[in-house]
């Protein structure tokens, strides 16, 4: 256990998570078929957030907000995640756009089901069926071409995922003692254990040889390889139609694979 694990001078107990649990689907495409050995090896470190320092709540944590939204804020991370990397994907073409909270909600409602007359439907989302959406409707007109999943204990294909595509959308299973971290480590005994808290999903826009940076509740946040390897339990690298990946990656190969398993 490093010294971040003993760390406690955060306090994210009174944030909302709202990742459900993952499910599989054999039909989803994996990052690791379309990794070729002329592909370049990921640089020691990749910072694609730039210097943005507030990416805005996106709902997920207590705020003033009005529009009816409890001050205590949803567990809408699913789609907050989703803002964020938009967030990143605009700041990486020179310019960045942040979705307005009732663009957020509007998703939360259509993909994830929330009522909010019906405070019990404020119970989260699926990541992998938020990506199909995505895929299928746009999100607030930034379109997503395609996605596809590196093995999140695979640090290498993370690392290539972040270099290639700005960024990795992850599920956490974070366990207690991440509500009191300054940097997320793992830790020992019960609060340490993946999904003693609950489920949450962010985008990771950055990684150095230490730690990766996620981005969640309206700020960036640092946890340590052990962190990610412990408690990720998905990741999913999305494809922009603007980015345009090097040589080494087969596209071709994905888009192939892509209109044999859409639906």
């Amino acid at each position: 256990m490093a010294d971040h694990a003993r760390m406690k001078t955060a306090d994210h107990s009174k944030m909302k998570l709202g990742k459900k649990p993952r499910h599989y689907d054999r039909r989803t495409l994996r990052l690791a078929k379309y990794l070729t050995p002329q592909l370049p090896p990921p640089p020691p470190s990749v910072t694609n957030s730039g210097s943005v320092t507030s990416w805005g709540m996106m709902l997920n944590g207590p705020n003033t907000y009005g529009q009816g939204i409890p001050s205590v804020g949803l567990g809408d991370c699913t789609i907050a995640g989703v803002a964020h990397a938009v967030q990143v994907w605009t700041l990486m073409k020179g310019q960045e756009v942040t979705v307005p909270d009732s663009t957020v909600l509007h998703y939360y409602e259509q993909w994830d089901g929330y009522n909010p007359s019906n405070p019990k439907s404020d119970d989260g989302g699926d990541e992998l069926n938020v990506l199909k959406d995505w895929r299928k409707q746009g999100f607030s007109g930034n379109p997503l071409q395609a996605f596809a999943d590196p093995d999140p204990q695979d640090e290498l294909h993370v690392k290539q995922a972040i270099m290639l595509f700005g960024g990795l959308y992850i599920g956490l299973q974070l366990p207690i003692s991440a509500q009191t971290q300054d940097v997320w480590d793992v830790a020992s005994g019960p609060n340490g254990q993946p999904g003693s808290w609950g489920g949450h999903a962010v985008f990771v826009p950055d990684y150095d040889p230490q730690t990766l940076t996620c981005i969640t509740w309206g700020q960036l946040k640092k946890m340590t390889w052990a962190f990610f390897g412990t408690y990720c339990d998905e990741a999913h690298a999305l494809l922009s139609p603007d980015m345009k990946p090097p040589a080494g990656f087969d596209m071709a190969a994905l888009l192939a694979d892509l209109k044999k398993v859409v639906s």
